[in-house]
């Protein structure tokens, strides 16, 4: 279960709940992987709707990452995640709001 009042979101990877969270160490491979894009303009990306499913993967890797989980990217190529990549990035944005949001949307139910 996770505790969104913590950060953490779940995503179901090949029929396993895993724990996803951006923790600052996250952000900062995150950031990394994002070469010469900024966090602020992957935030204004998803805000828009405008975002690409490269930012849905280097969410929910660098969410993964962050819950604890060692694998890479090339890992989810072949996964099955449930919801499909819809799912992924209704979880994608939700760990945005939740790293970067107020905890008054997380107690409205906003994520």
């Amino acid at each position: 279960m996770a505790n969104p009042y913590a950060g953490e979101a779940v995503l179901v990877v090949n029929g396993q709940p895993q724990v996803l969270k951006l923790t600052l160490g996250a952000l900062a491979e995150l950031e990394t992987g994002l070469a010469e894009d900024t966090l602020l303009g992957l935030i204004e990306r998803f805000e828009s709707g405008d975002f690409a499913s490269r930012d849905v993967l280097a969410l929910i890797v660098a969410g993964l990452r962050g819950g604890g989980w060692q694998g890479q990217a090339r890992d989810l190529m072949q996964a099955d995640i449930e919801g499909g990549a819809l799912e992924a990035a209704r979880i994608a944005a939700q760990l945005l709001v939740l790293a970067f949001g107020t905890t008054k949307a997380v107690a409205h139910g906003d994520v």
